[in-house]
C-alpha cells in the first residue's frame, strides 16, 4: 500500500493526471508509462484522493484502479467537471453509468490507447459549459450568440488565443461580425485597458493611407500644416484591427509587411524611428489565397497575419441561431428606441428559410424595417416584405360589421368631392347644385330622397346617382372635364379617374 503520494512528474502550470491507486507496483507501471508519453502526473492512495480533488481546476483527469471503495466511487458523482478513467477496476459496469467516465484503460496498457483517452480528457475540458465566464459576461459578446457548433467554436478560439500576443486573421463574409470578433479578443486581453483602434483599409484613399497608419511630420505633403499621429501610435499597448486587408494596394503591403516584421515605424516625411508595441487583428471577406495566386496580395504578409485564423460562419450556416439573434437584435432595439415588435412562430420559421446574403447585418435591417411600419406589434409572414415570406400562411381578412361596410361605400362614391379645393375659388359656382334643384336649376321630384315601400339596394342607388350627375355635368359643359369637375365641385384629376371607373365617354358623332 502506498502510505504518501509519490509526486513522479510536476510542472507549475500545467494540469496533471491524477493516478489513485493502493498497489505499488501497478502504481509504478502507470508512472513509467505516463512518463513515456510525456504526462504530468501524481500518486495517491484511494483515501487521499478526496484531499487531493477538493481543489480539481489543476486535474485532467483521474485514473482509478483497482478496486474502488464506496467513498471513491461518490467523487465521481460529485466532480461532475472531472473526467476519469478506469484501468484494471473490479465491478466497473457500476462506474460506467457515470457520463463523465469517459472511457477505460485496457491491462497490460496500451500506448495508443493511453494518448487517446488523455485526448479525450482534453476535449472534455475544452467543451466543458462553463457558467458566468468572461466571455458570457461580455456586452459585445452578445452579438455573438448562438448555440450552434459553428458559433461555439468560434466562441473557443477567441478564448484560445485572446492572452496570446499573436496575430489573427479573422475570415468570413460582410455582415458575420468580424469587428464584434476583434473587439472580444482586445476585450479579453491583456491589452484590454488600451486603445482598440479599427482602420478600414478599403475606404480610404491609395495615396492616404500610409499617412494614416503611420502618421506625419509637418510639412511632409501638401496640408500637412502639424505633426499627427498615426494609427498605430493611437493603439500603442493595444490592439490595431486591420479590417478589410485584402483591399489594402501592394505598396503599403510591404511597408505594413516591414512594420511587423521590425516592429518599428517611421511618419511620413520623419526620419526618427517609432516603436511599435500594437496587437494585430486583421479581417477580409475575399479569398486571400486565391489573390496571392492572382498577385494581388503578398504571400509573406498573409503568413505574418495569418498566425491564428478565425472563420465566422454566415447565418445561412447557423439558422438554428435565428430565434436567438432575434431576441438579441429586438432588445437592443427596444433599449435604443423604446419600442419593440415581435414575431409568430411561423414569421420566425420563414425567416429560417431565407438564405441571408447579408447576414447579421441583413437581419439587423429587416427588424429595423419591422419596427418601423409595425412598431409594438406582432408580426405574421404576411407582413414581411416579400422575398422573405417562405412559409405558406393564408392572410387574415377581417369582416365587419355591415353598418361599417356602408359607411366605407358611401366614403368611397364621395370621397372625389373636395369642397375646399384650393383650384376653384369662385364659390358661387359651388352653389348652383342647391337642394330640391337638379342640375338645371329644375326643382327635383321629393320621391328621391324618400325610401320605396319595397326598399332598395343603397350600394347601387347611390353609384347610379353618382354617373347621373355626372353625365348630366358633362353633358352641360358639352364634355369639357374642366369645367364639368368645377360644377361638381371636385378636381379635374378625380372626375377623369370616375369617368374611366364607369366607362364614361363622350357620344360619337
Amino acid at each position: 500500500m502506498i502510505d504518501n503520494p509519490v509526486v513522479t512528474s510536476v510542472v507549475t502550470g500545467h494540469k496533471q493526471i491524477l493516478v489513485v491507486d493502493n498497489d505499488a507496483g501497478r502504481s509504478q507501471q502507470l508512472s513509467t508509462v505516463l512518463a513515456f508519453v510525456g504526462e504530468h502526473f501524481i500518486h495517491c492512495s484511494q483515501e487521499q484522493a478526496i484531499e487531493k480533488l477538493a481543489d480539481c481546476s489543476h486535474i485532467l483527469t483521474v485514473i482509478l484502479t483497482g478496486n474502488v471503495s464506496h467513498d471513491c466511487t461518490a467523487l465521481i458523482k460529485v466532480n461532475p467537471s472531472v473526467p476519469f478513467i478506469l484501468h484494471d477496476v473490479l465491478d466497473a459496469n457500476e462506474l460506467v453509468v457515470n457520463v463523465n467516465v469517459i472511457g477505460t484503460l485496457a491491462a497490460p496498457l496500451n500506448y495508443a490507447q493511453l494518448t487517446e483517452q488523455i485526448h479525450h480528457c482534453h476535449q472534455y475540458h475544452n467543451k466543458l459549459p462553463r457558467k458566468g465566464n468572461k466571455l458570457s459576461s461580455s456586452a459585445l459578446f452578445r452579438s455573438l450568440v448562438g448555440s450552434s457548433e459553428p458559433m461555439a467554436q468560434v466562441r473557443f478560439l477567441i478564448e484560445q488565443v485572446a492572452k496570446t500576443p499573436a496575430s489573427v486573421l479573422v475570415l468570413g463574409e460582410s455582415g458575420t461580425g468580424k469587428e464584434v470578433i476583434a473587439r472580444n479578443i482586445h476585450n479579453l486581453s491583456d491589452r484590454a485597458k488600451e486603445a482598440f483602434v479599427p482602420v478600414n483599409c478599403g475606404a480610404i484613399p491609395a495615396e492616404l493611407l500610409e499617412s494614416e497608419l503611420f502618421g506625419h511630420e509637418k510639412g511632409a505633403f501638401t496640408g500637412a500644416i502639424s505633426t499627427r499621429k498615426g494609427r498605430f501610435e493611437l493603439a500603442e499597448g493595444g490592439t490595431l484591427f486591420l479590417d478589410e486587408i485584402g483591399d489594402m494596394p501592394q505598396p503599403m503591403q510591404v511597408k505594413l509587411l516591414r512594420v511587423l516584421q521590425e516592429r518599428t515605424f517611421e511618419r511620413v516625411g520623419g526620419s526618427k524611428s517609432i516603436k511599435a508595441n500594437v496587437r494585430i487583428v486583421a479581417a477580409t471577406h475575399q479569398d486571400l489565397e486565391e489573390m496571392i495566386k492572382e498577385g494581388s496580395f503578398r504571400e509573406d504578409l498573409f503568413y505574418r497575419l495569418n498566425v491564428f485564423p478565425i472563420d465566422t460562419p454566415s447565418l445561412r450556416e447557423r439558422k438554428e441561431d435565428i430565434p436567438l439573434l432575434l431576441k438579441e437584435l429586438l432588445t437592443r432595439f427596444e433599449h435604443e428606441q423604446n419600442k419593440t415588435v415581435r414575431f409568430t412562430e411561423k414569421a420566425i420559421e420563414s425567416l429560417m428559410e431565407h438564405p441571408w446574403p447579408g447576414n447579421v447585418r441583413e437581419l439587423s435591417n429587416l427588424i429595423e424595417r419591422m419596427l418601423i411600419m409595425y412598431g409594438d406589434q406582432i408580426v405574421d409572414v404576411t407582413e414581411l416584405p416579400y422575398k422573405y415570406q417562405h412559409v405558406d400562411v393564408q392572410a387574415y381578412n377581417p369582416e365587419y360589421p355591415e353598418e361599417l361596410q356602408e359607411h366605407d361605400v358611401i366614403n368611397e362614391l364621395f370621397g372625389g368631392f373636395d369642397y375646399d379645393d384650393d383650384d376653384n375659388d369662385d364659390e358661387s359656382e359651388q352653389g348652383e347644385l342647391t337642394a330640391g334643384s337638379d342640375i338645371n336649376g329644375v326643382q327635383s321630384s321629393t320621391d328621391a330622397t324618400l325610401l320605396p315601400s319595397d326598399g332598395l339596394n343603397l350600394k347601387e342607388h347611390l353609384a347610379e346617382l353618382e354617373v347621373s350627375l355626372i353625365n348630366q355635368s358633362l353633358s352641360k359643359h358639352d364634355y369639357v372635364v374642366a369645367r364639368a369637375a368645377e360644377t361638381l365641385g371636385m378636381r379635374r384629376t378625380t372626375l377623369v379617374e370616375k369617368m374611366r371607373k364607369y366607362d364614361l365617354h363622350k357620344p360619337s358623332e
